[in-house]
């Protein structure tokens, strides 16, 4: 038998464009400041950690999880205020709720779109499912739409689904509700608003639910203080909403997710306040950027702020922040409109000043 190598069997099977790809990194984190994943820096109070663990003392792991999660599909209706003739489903997160939506819109020939740079995971699923991703440039001054070329490239690639982030990540802008209005008008598949900032702004798309046939908004619990539970949920037209959920994996929302989820959010009045505190500690942050030289903050509308460094200077800022116990997001080098420039996650008071002085210290 013809002896096979290993490199010889991956290059036959394994796709050239998964090949072509880099695992999703996450940095470790141990003994640094983390203001890297846009997570919510505050935790919960002993009190309720033991009410919590309480709760969970009474769940059979044994047995699967209820495969529709009622309980926490009608807590989340509550807590975010989905419209009541909007149809729900659940996912690991949104990015099984993208996936699940490029499942059942994909195929040959299928375009994924979005704009750029925006959500990375858009671009890395559409490749994974073997679609077309098409990324449509914001523009350079201010990371804001540009309708004439974001109409334009409907017209020419007709995507099957277009993933907008509203507030855009990484950039922490919001887009014209008007221009997001003309992409609806004028797509001819399937629009998702990505709200996953959705804790730290006023503007949503949910209230629109059922004026545009073709209007989905996605939620997720993560950036609102439950990143661990891995929850997210799609809000729609009951007809797309069904489509989409024979794509779901039996029972993808485990129960201690389920139970745990039900848990926080009965106690949602306190998730309110670590989100006023956030965007509290946000225009702070922000203020005390514009006085650093050398640093040019963007306006945000989420829970972090992008920071534009002067020419060549972000990774080694990246390098001295970590040095100093402090861990951002180094976005240089991922997208040309981000060149020179650094993430940093709104943390609490205390480590929002131990990032300024780092900075500082670095520059």
């Amino acid at each position: 038998m013809k002896e096979k190598s290993m490199e010889g069997l991956i290059e036959r099977w394994v796709r050239p464009e998964i090949r072509a790809l880099s695992a999703y990194h996450v940095p470790e984190a141990e003994g640094l400041i983390k203001l890297d994943a846009m997570e919510n820096p505050y935790n919960w109070s002993a009190e309720l950690r033991d009410q919590w663990l309480q709760r969970l003392r009474g769940v059979d792991v044994n047995r699967y999880p209820h495969p529709q999660a009622p309980g926490v599909t009608a807590a989340l209706r509550r807590a975010m205020g989905i419209p009541g003739d909007a149809e729900m489903i659940l996912g690991n997160g949104s990015d099984e709720l993208i996936q699940m939506i490029a499942i059942t819109l994909g195929g040959s020939g299928r375009v994924l779109l979005s704009v750029e740079p925006s959500f990375v995971m858009y671009r890395m699923i559409a490749t994974f499912l073997g679609m077309e991703y098409v990324g449509v440039p914001l523009r350079r001054r201010d990371f804001s739409l540009d309708p004439d070329l974001l109409l334009a490239a409907l017209r020419k690639h007709e995507p099957a689904v277009i993933f907008l982030a509203c507030p855009n990540n990484p950039t922490g802008n919001l887009f014209r509700e008007a221009e997001l209005r003309q992409v609806l008008e004028a797509a001819p598949g399937l629009v998702v608003i990505d709200e996953a900032y959705a804790p730290f702004t006023d503007a949503s798309f949910l209230p629109l639910l059922g004026r545009y046939d073709n209007l989905l908004v996605m939620r997720t619990v993560s950036k609102m203080g439950l990143a661990g539970l891995r929850l997210g949920l799609l809000a729609g037209p009951g007809a797309w909403i069904g489509e989409i959920d024979k794509t779901r994996l039996p029972y993808n929302i485990n129960i201690l997710t389920q139970v745990s989820a039900e848990f926080a959010l009965e106690h949602k009045a306190l998730f309110d306040r670590q989100t006023r505190a956030i965007r509290g500690q946000r225009q702070t942050l922000f203020g005390a950027l514009q006085g650093i030289d050398g640093v040019e903050p963007c306006p945000s509308e989420a829970n972090f702020i992008l920071l534009r460094l002067v020419a060549g200077a972000a990774p080694a800022v990246h390098a001295g922040l970590r040095e100093r116990g402090v861990l951002v997001k180094n976005l240089h080098g991922t997208h040309p409109l981000l060149e020179g420039c650094l993430r940093v996650t709104v943390g609490t008071s205390q480590e929002n000043a131990a990032f300024l002085a780092a900075l500082k210290a670095t520059l």
